[in-house]
Formats: C-alpha cells, sequence, structure tokens
C-alpha cells in the first residue's frame, strides 16, 4: 500500500471524482456530453472518445489535489494514457490525486430485492495489472432495491468477500452497495445496510482497511459509526442521480461524508464549449462539491 495516498485519503479536505463510467453507461455519459451514438461506430471508437473526455478533466486546471484527493478509473482508462502517462500515474505525479479502478463487471438480475455483482473470473490478473499501474484501490458496485433482509446481506458478504481479495493483493477497496434513491423502502434499507456493513467490519483484521461508497443516507449522520471506525479509511457518498443542487445540499446535512460523484461533477460538461467555457464549468462543479463535502 502507497503509505502518502493512504494518509492523503485518510485526512485531505476534498472529495473523490468518479470517471469510472464502463461500456454499459458510456453512451448515457457521452450523449450527456453532447457527443450522440451515431458520432462513432463500436466500442473501439466509443471508448476512444470517453477517453478524450476523461483526459480533458483530468488535465484542466480545476482538477488538482487542491480540492480533489482520488479519482476512480474504468479499467481502460487506467491503460490508456495522458500526454505519454499512463492515467494513474499522470493523476498521481502530475495533478496529486490518488487513482483507483472499478473493477466490477456490472449487475447481475435483481433477486430478493438486490443486483449482486455479476461473476469477476479475472479479478486476479485485474489486480495484478492495478498495481503494475500503480493504482491504489479498486471500487465495485451492487444494488439495493428493498429493504429484503436476505437480499441485504448476500449483498454485503459478496463485497466484504471480494474486498478481502483485494486487501490481500495490497490494494484499498471501496465497498459500494448502494441503495437506489427512488427505493420506497430506502431509509429502512439503509438501516438494514448499516448493520450489516457494521458486522462484518468488526470481523477484518486490525491492519485490513477498507473504503465505503454509500447513497446519502435518508437520515442524517446515519452512518457515523461507520466514518468512525478504525477499519474505514474514508466513507464517501454518491450521488445516485440527484442533481449536482440536490446531491450537494443533502451531502451538506451529514458530517465527515465526502462525495464521490459521477454526473453530478460533469453533468454541464459539453464537447463543444470552448477550453475557457469547459474549465470554468468544471470549476464551478469542483468547488460547489468540495464545499459541501467539508461542510
Amino acid at each position: 500500500m502507497n503509505q502518502k495516498h493512504f494518509e492523503q485519503m485518510k485526512n485531505n479536505d476534498g472529495f473523490i471524482a468518479a470517471l469510472d463510467q464502463s461500456g454499459g453507461s458510456t453512451p448515457k455519459a457521452l450523449a450527456l456530453y453532447g457527443v450522440t451514438e451515431d458520432q462513432y461506430s463500436g466500442e473501439d471508437e466509443m471508448f476512444d472518445l470517453v477517453h478524450k473526455m476523461r483526459s480533458r478533466i483530468i488535465t484542466a486546471p480545476a482538477f488538482d489535489n487542491s480540492k480533489i484527493i482520488g479519482a476512480i478509473l474504468f479499467e481502460q482508462t487506467m491503460d490508456s494514457e495522458i500526454e505519454g502517462m499512463y492515467t494513474g500515474d499522470y493523476l498521481a505525479e502530475k495533478k496529486g490525486v490518488v487513482p483507483f479502478l472499478k473493477v466490477d463487471k456490472g449487475l447481475a438480475d435483481e433477486s430478493n430485492g438486490v443486483q449482486k455483482m455479476k461473476p469477476i473470473d479475472d479479478i486476479d490478473d485485474t489486480l495484478n495489472r492495478a498495481n503494475e499501474r500503480h493504482i491504489f484501490g479498486t471500487k465495485m458496485r451492487s444494488v439495493i432495491k428493498k429493504a429484503n433482509p436476505e437480499g441485504i446481506k448476500a449483498v454485503v458478504e459478496q463485497q466484504f468477500e471480494l474486498g478481502q481479495k483485494i486487501i490481500d493483493a495490497g490494494l484499498v477497496p471501496i465497498i459500494e452497495p448502494e441503495v437506489d434513491i427512488n427505493s420506497p423502502e430506502k431509509e429502512k434499507s439503509e438501516e438494514l445496510l448499516k448493520a450489516e456493513i457494521q458486522a462484518h467490519l468488526d470481523q477484518l483484521n486490525k491492519d485490513d482497511h477498507v473504503m465505503l461508497k454509500l447513497t446519502i443516507p435518508t437520515v442524517p449522520n446515519l452512518y457515523k459509526e461507520l466514518i468512525e471506525h478504525p477499519n474505514v479509511v474514508r466513507v464517501v457518498a454518491l450521488s445516485g442521480g440527484y442533481e449536482t443542487e440536490e446531491a450537494n445540499e443533502k451531502l451538506k446535512e451529514n458530517n465527515d461524508l465526502i462525495a464521490s460523484f459521477s454526473r453530478a461533477l460533469t453533468q454541464d460538461l459539453n464537447v463543444n464549449q470552448s477550453d475557457e467555457e469547459f474549465n470554468n464549468e468544471l470549476e464551478k462543479a469542483v468547488k460547489s462539491i468540495y464545499d459541501a463535502s467539508i461542510t
């Protein structure tokens, strides 16, 4: 584990930029950016365009460690370069931003009110490559839609089982059991989720560290005990589809919970903006999310 990166993630003010849209969500991210599906043909062109978008974001003046302490990358972004450097190295060396990697392969079909992760057959190879690319940690996402105790237990068990494998590889896992913001049972689901996470955290060895990425809770400061747990490096919040302003307002209600936003960070960026316009919009988004994260 990179100790400098660990201390930054544990102690520094700021938030994590989620730049990890994968094959399924990339067309939506590009469309939001002003690049429609008729402007590219096939996955190679699509990923080339999204890497250009991410490179534009990462190289912008507003994207540095004064407000952004970490960034989550998609696997092909990790293997791509910015200005002749692998993306993770560029983030760490040029921007002072800690690199993370999304390792899940998407969601399985819903069962018991949840969507677990699909099997990750190549996880050992992925973790080896992540270490070669100087990645600090990983992220993997599940989704909870109903307050089903059996389903929520299964999601958390899968997350921590994979998390232990990631810890053993010398990386820090971001455990992400997202609760759907549109769930009619959101508050109850969050209560059940907190109890399951607490139980699994208490079973970790003293030197095992994880991060948590959770939906902003209905009840403010619900996750206070998780934030303070000795095995938890940081608890970060996903925007979950909320617009930037609403996500920020909800985040401000939760002490020591910081953002790890995707759409809320990039929603006002457009491929047709001049560099000045683009940089100004990104700077506004970064500042607003940072302010909400340190409240």
